[in-house]
């Protein structure tokens, strides 16, 4: 019976799929996929194999959101590996650029594939898993998925990557501007981030046998889900710390990312407050005084709150759209669903 898996092993699920696409990128540029692997958390620097379950590979949720949408609308969970495997392989070509573009020097406590080869070859790297996410999908046909089905849901991958880089593209743009708006900023992380949580909960409910108008709720609760991600991802960026997300403390504002909070704060200022802000993101870099600085007018503006409340919103939603795709109560991947929900909103990493 679909959704009788307790406790879904992603790993054990998608890897075989992830590394028969990667197999592809072994060839006489070992250096490709030894950047890959190593990324992927498979291989350390030196590209010998990381012992299973020793090196942090991610938290693997769009696979398994993936993968249990397809079990909630009827279908088994292996069905949708392929899927999954190539959702989990886009994700990863999305993180090795934007450590490029961000400059960020750490990811999943490690040194980034940039800070090792540099960001020529790291770019190499983003895009041989770009092209491994594709093999993974087409991997469908082996479990007898309609050629039609696959051909649909290919071109939407191709589509959610797409508003990806456009939502990077407008992410990239904010970090100049000053007159950004937080609703300006959830438009584009409805492209940046939410699409591909929004395609995995659609795209697994369609290989589960969902019907258009279920299919249409699941997609619903991705989007809903995706943006509550990036806006609690937002929290931690400044709030969490370096134990718990793998970065710096206070990371975006030293980035200068112009994030949800930041947002938020620049949007409740005003006179000498904004000045001085601007002031302190037209620096060259900000340092520790500044970081401190900006803290403290987070602080004063109550906008860690406003936070928190926003991630509740969009978390409420994702729950009212999976119960009408799924009204079955007794499902019980629509339980495990809505326990990650919870988890997510409470999330520290």
């Amino acid at each position: 019976m679909p959704g009788t898996i307790p406790a879904l092993d992603v790993d054990t699920l998608i890897t075989p799929h992830m590394s028969a696409a990667m197999s592809a990128l072994k060839g006489p540029a070992s250096l490709l996929n030894g950047m890959a692997e190593y990324h992927l958390g498979w291989v350390d620097s030196t590209f010998t194999p990381v012992p299973h379950g020793s090196n942090d590979k991610g938290k693997r949720i769009r696979p398994l959101l993936a993968m249990l949408c397809c079990e909630a609308a009827g279908g088994g969970a292996d069905r949708a590996a392929p899927l999954a495997a190539a959702l989990e392989l886009l994700h990863n070509f999305t993180l090795v650029h934007d450590d490029i573009q961000d400059h960020s020097p750490t990811r999943r406590h490690r040194p980034t594939v940039w800070a090792l080869w540099g960001n020529a070859q790291a770019i190499n790297a983003g895009d041989a898993l770009f092209a491994a996410a594709h093999l993974a999908l087409l991997r469908l046909r082996d479990g007898g998925s309609d050629s039609g089905l696959i051909l649909d849901l290919l071109e939407a991958f191709d589509r959610m990557t797409i508003d990806i880089v456009a939502g990077q593209v407008q992410d990239l743009s904010f970090e100049t501007r000053r007159n950004v708006m937080p609703e300006d900023y959830v438009q584009m992380i409805t492209g940046k981030t939410a699409a591909i949580v929004e395609y995995a909960a659609w795209a697994g409910a369609v290989l589960g046998g969902a019907k258009a108008e279920h299919a249409s709720r699941f997609k619903e609760f991705g989007l809903a889900l995706g943006l509550g991600f990036q806006i609690q991802d937002d929290l931690l960026g400044i709030w969490g710390t370096i134990a718990e997300t793998g970065k710096a403390a206070a990371d975006d504002i030293r980035r200068k990312k112009q994030s949800y909070p930041i947002l938020l704060l620049r949007f409740a200022m005003n006179g000498d407050s904004i000045v001085e802000l601007d002031q302190l993101y037209e620096s060259a870099e900000i340092d520790i005084a500044g970081i401190n600085r900006v803290l403290a007018l987070l602080d004063e503006y109550h906008v860690r709150g406003q936070v928190e409340e926003r991630v509740r919103f969009h978390h409420d939603q994702a729950k009212q759209a999976l119960v009408l795709a799924c009204p079955d109560e007794y499902n019980p991947a629509r339980a495990i669903l809505l326990n990650r929900i919870e988890a997510l909103a409470l999330r520290s990493s």
